[in-house]
């Protein structure tokens, strides 16, 4: 796929701003001054939330009233439009038809994006890669959402009627109605996450191998109240109905759920050693790279789309070398590139430039 044009009123910094895009697309710039504003305007259109954990309500320019984007984009062999209007909540329209929420833009519009921002990946919890997963396979399984939903709300449920137990004790029969409940939205998780990781290590570890110059090797792995490996979701659903009893008593006294996808961990080693603990930035950086390349990769694999390339200030710390490898890892599709300095971009040969100051553009 490829976008085309955007139209932007309202957004973060940016007042007004209409521009046409070509294949390679390198926006350079001072930072602070909108350039990764512009890559979270095209993001959104994959119908996932800011990417940078910001509240919708945020996105609007200050002491306006509404954000609007628009898009023409060429997709599913034809030329197709989307708008996103941002108030209250979002609202998305596609080819000119309301759809129920902006999250249904994800069906037409696939983005890749690395930022900075997603070096938290490596260095905090498993919730930043569980984030990752989550948003990942919500691109490539149009029914994923609906089931993450449906297991956040067992979830809460659960941890409801674990908290009433420690004054109802005899609540403790509508447990196993709720552990059933979880444990089958909690296999559906757990295997798609499973399968999601075990088809993306090769492309990640080879293209980390590129990186380290064949010096190291990346390794994933599912981790979670049990062993996940090969396992199906009848197995998982009765591994996670027996963690569940198992855990009974400890969870009514903290009035919270002690297993479950929602503690389960996506674990990223380097030779065998953990990449948080024992990584270096440089090899933290890496693995993000590797990751992300890799994910777009799989999108295409998967879906038949293919992705739009977010890479938002990735190339400035890396030296000739791996940027070269980077660019040959990027098969084909469209990208869009942010850097302070054109010139740091040293494998471009052709392209569009686009110079950012204070939320304005003006095409090279």
């Amino acid at each position: 796929m490829k976008i085309e044009h955007i139209e932007i009123e309202n957004f973060r910094n940016i007042e007004k701003m209409s521009l046409d895009f070509g294949e390679i697309n390198i926006i350079y710039g001072e930072n602070a001054n909108g350039k990764t504003n512009l890559l979270e305007a095209i993001y959104l259109f994959t119908g996932s939330k800011s990417f940078r954990g910001t509240k919708d309500s945020d996105l609007i320019m200050f002491n306006k009233e509404y954000a609007k984007l628009k898009i023409d984009f060429f997709g599913g062999k034809r030329k197709q439009n989307a708008e996103i209007t941002i108030n209250e909540k979002r609202n998305a329209v596609l080819n000119g038809i309301k759809k129920d929420s902006a999250a249904a833009l994800s069906e037409e519009i696939k983005a890749v994006i690395f930022s900075p921002i997603h070096l938290s990946m490596i260095k905090d919890g498993p919730e930043q890669r569980r984030k990752f997963t989550d948003r990942a396979l919500c691109q490539i399984k149009n029914n994923y959402k609906t089931v993450l939903n449906e297991y956040r709300r067992c979830l809460v449920q659960r941890n409801v009627l674990l908290r009433d137990m420690q004054k109802n004790p005899e609540l403790r029969d509508m447990l196993l109605i709720w552990n059933k409940n979880f444990a089958k939205a909690a296999a559906k998780i757990i295997y798609q996450r499973c399968r999601y990781v075990k088809e993306l290590e090769p492309l990640a570890e080879k293209i980390f191998s590129g990186l380290s110059g064949g010096k190291e090797v990346l390794t994933l792995k599912m981790k979670g109240a049990f062993d996940y490996e090969n396992i199906e979701p009848d197995e998982i659903y009765k591994n996670m109905m027996a963690a569940l009893e198992k855990n009974t008593d400890e969870d009514i006294l903290n009035g919270t759920t002690s297993v479950g996808p929602h503690r389960d961990d996506m674990e990223i080693l380097i030779n065998g050693k953990s990449a948080r603990i024992f990584g270096s930035q440089g090899q933290q950086r890496s693995c993000v790279i590797a990751l992300k390349l890799a994910e777009s990769g799989l999108l295409r694999e998967m879906t038949g789309v293919e992705p739009v390339v977010l890479l938002d200030d990735v190339m400035s710390e890396l030296d000739e070398k791996r940027q070269d490898y980077i660019f040959n890892n990027i098969k084909s599709g469209q990208i869009f590139i942010t850097c302070c300095d054109k010139n740091t971009v040293l494998k471009l040969k052709e392209g569009k430039t686009f110079r950012i100051e204070n939320g304005m553009a003006a095409g090279d």
